[in-house]
């Protein structure tokens, strides 16, 4: 066995997306070959992480089906992880009109739904929208979208090979779910999760869109900081539930995107679960979580509250099954939702018209405070 045997295997191997095999199109960078053990190095264009697993499998059960005996080890490299990815400083996502994080203090609350349909009802109302699932942790947004079995593909935009994001009811989205095994966790650094969130948002053909939706995950940590320093935001929604420990913590969200060095406008908070109402009593409302708390915070806090939905069954079994109730025709959730995206929009013009656009945040020191 030699150098020329293991790329005489590799001969029948293409890459996905790409017509030649991987030794045509000089993809093969090294073989080494030491005592019973064969490493290859493999360059591949298609920048998926799904494109990159498939050409590991398939190089080593392709070694190893004529060499039985021999442990293989396969490196394989995307085209975009071999070249430093350019960002314009001004705007770095060009065919981007308006980028909104929609953010909450605590797990728990409903964030991902608020986000979910939030969106179908931007795309109902004709606008071109696209979601961005920056919860690396627990990504949710494919199951909301009924797209769990989708994987992204790989397009080419002006000789670059670029993610396609999966597309559902009008909307785009990409998200470390479609990567991932789902019975898997993603145990990954913070540095690992950061670049592959940059990958998403740069590597990725989005097309013209008038809201790119951020979907954060909770709390104010390492992914928050990354995504403010990648893109201007334009706005921020903030959702919480009315219980106090809930709303303690929405108010610290808000708290971070009001940083000086930050100065994210925050569009207002959306209370999610504020009151229960049995179908056998449709005109009873049981405050569970407790009362207004927050309306009662976006006032203390001066920012607006954009509106309320209720505990609802229906609300969960429509995430659950990958169809966001907003969804549902000349109901009062789709009414709710409706209301609360115009709040949004409504601000979301005002800060258009009174503010100057949010700059990235660039990290200037190893401890972590940010600065213009």
């Amino acid at each position: 066995m030699n150098k020329q045997d293991i790329l005489k295997v590799l001969e029948t191997i293409t890459a996905p997306g790409e017509g030649k095999s991987l030794v045509e199109s000089n993809s093969v960078k090294n073989v080494q070959i030491v005592e019973n053990r064969v490493l290859v190095e493999v360059n591949i264009g298609n920048p998926t992480l799904q494109a990159k697993k498939r050409v590991e499998v398939d190089v080593a059960k392709a070694i190893k089906a004529v060499y039985s005996d021999v442990e293989v080890q396969v490196q394989v490299v995307g085209a975009i992880a071999t070249q430093s990815v350019k960002i314009e400083p001004e705007k770095p996502l060009p065919n981007v009109k308006n980028i909104i994080a929609i953010a909450s203090g605590k797990g728990g609350v409903g964030k991902s739904t608020i986000t979910a349909n939030i969106a179908v009802t931007l795309s109902k109302m004709g606008f071109s929208v696209g979601v961005l699932d920056a919860d690396v942790y627990g990504p949710s947004m494919p199951i909301m979208f009924d797209v769990e079995n989708e994987r992204p593909s790989s397009t080419m935009v002006n000789g670059t090979a670029k993610i396609k994001p999966v597309e559902n009811y009008g909307v785009k989205m990409l998200s470390i779910g479609f990567f991932v095994d789902p019975n898997d966790a993603v145990i990954w650094r913070g540095a690992m999760a950061n670049k592959a969130l940059n990958q998403l948002l740069f590597d990725a053909d989005w097309g013209e869109l008038d809201f790119l939706l951020v979907d954060l995950p909770p709390g104010t940590g390492d992914i928050h900081l990354t995504i403010v320093q990648a893109v201007p935001l334009t706005g921020a929604v903030v959702v919480s539930t009315p219980q106090p420990i809930a709303l303690a913590d929405a108010k610290k969200g808000v708290a971070m995107f009001a940083q000086e060095n930050i100065n994210v406008p925050v569009f207002g908070i959306v209370e999610n679960m504020s009151y229960f109402t049995p179908e056998e009593l449709p005109d009873n409302k049981y405050y569970i979580f407790g009362k207004d708390g927050a309306k009662n915070l976006a006032k203390d806090i001066n920012t607006e509250f954009l509106g309320e939905i209720p505990l609802v069954q229906s609300i969960r079994e429509a995430g659950d099954v990958g169809r966001p109730v907003a969804l549902q025709e000349n109901t009062p959730l789709e009414e709710a939702f409706t209301e609360i995206t115009k709040k949004m929009l409504t601000e979301l013009v005002k800060r258009n018209k009174d503010l100057p656009p949010t700059e990235v945040v660039r990290i200037t020191n190893t401890s972590g405070c940010a600065a213009n």
